[in-house]
């Protein structure tokens, strides 16, 4: 795995993407910026000198670059593998990580030990590549071209209110699902994961039908209630390693890795069904919800495929689906 030029570039400041006045029809200039507006600065830090004294602490270590800057991972055990794998415990997923890359040892100093596991790429205490160093609390470890993780120790207080930064930036506040900067920034990084490794992977765009009926129909809290609980239902359906975000308004896209392109689609169709299925309490009135989707997997996209094209492959087929009469899922073969 070598490190790709492009790494060393400064980062893009994104503009402030417009608001597209019908949800159910994807934007394509959305897809070139996804900035929804959301700060994702989780940078602030409780002064030490403001825990309670004898507040318990324990070893973090923070992420401080990429998508998932502002990410803690507790130090519970006293050895950690940072990587891409599964058994990682600190589990990153950057192109430039190895699977097992690098390992944290928490000495009885308090300091922490770093060693590197025949990584490709390397990793780097003080800019320095290292083979194995010890870093103490305030210090920065980089764990190939793009990752930089620090370390810290923290009580209760600390934890809890980083992980709540963190989930604020990333997270729908209504429903729990990713919001939509975080999810086309992840898109965006599986989508150059896959074409590098020729790797599968493949989304479902679906939206709740005739939602306006039900905002108009029984009021604004009725919607929250429904965009909850399938949203809900959808998060226990969905395995470990897929994302599944809030596009806009009624409209939800789930990435889906590694599976082969009809197992996509019956999947989708599972979450179909679920979801027509469910009985949504309000008030005295029980709500009904059916969902109509799309799904696009990237080798329909050509030799090297892009999140824009893979969306709006999708977005074509929700439309289809909406055509035929809603409450179904279309696929290329459909």
């Amino acid at each position: 795995m070598s490190m790709d030029a492009d790494s060393k570039r400064p980062p893009r400041t994104p503009s402030k993407a417009p608001h597209s006045p019908h949800p159910s029809m994807i934007d394509p200039a959305w897809l070139d910026d996804p900035d929804d507006g959301r700060t994702t600065d989780t940078s602030i830090e409780i002064p030490s000198s403001s825990r309670r004294p004898g507040a318990r602490t324990r070893a973090i270590v923070r992420l401080v670059t990429g998508i998932n800057a502002g990410q803690i991972f507790a130090l519970d055990a006293s050895e950690v593998i940072v990587g891409r794998g599964r058994e990682a415990g600190v589990r990153i997923e950057d192109a430039g990580v190895s699977r097992a890359h690098t390992k944290l040892v928490k000495l009885d100093s308090g300091k922490l030990r770093v060693e590197d596991l025949g990584s490709t790429n390397g990793t780097y205490v003080a800019g320095e590549r290292v083979e194995r160093a010890e870093i103490s609390a305030g210090e920065i470890v980089q764990v190939g071209p793009n990752v930089v993780l620090s370390f810290a120790i923290v009580d209760e207080a600390e934890e809890r209110l980083s992980r709540q930064l963190f989930e604020s930036s990333t997270r729908d506040a209504l429903t729990g699902a990713y919001n939509r900067k975080y999810l086309m920034q992840r898109l965006a990084s599986e989508v150059a994961y896959a074409n590098r490794h020729r790797t599968r992977l493949g989304v479902v765009l679906f939206d709740l039908d005739h939602f306006k009926k039900v905002n108009d129909g029984k009021g604004h809290l009725a919607g929250d209630e429904v965009l909850r609980v399938v949203s809900a239902q959808v998060t226990k359906m969905i395995r470990a390693e897929d994302v599944f975000g809030r596009y806009g308004g009624e409209e939800f896209v789930i990435i889906v890795r590694g599976i082969e392109d009809e197992n996509v689609t019956l999947f989708a169709e599972r979450v179909r069904r679920a979801i027509e299925k469910l009985a949504i309490p309000f008030g005295e009135d029980t709500i009904h919800q059916t969902i109509s989707g799309g799904v696009a997997n990237l080798d329909e996209c050509g030799d090297v495929g892009t999140s824009k094209g893979l969306l709006l492959l999708a977005d074509e087929r929700l439309y289809r689906a909406k055509q035929l009469g809603r409450n179904r899922v279309i696929a290329a073969e459909s």
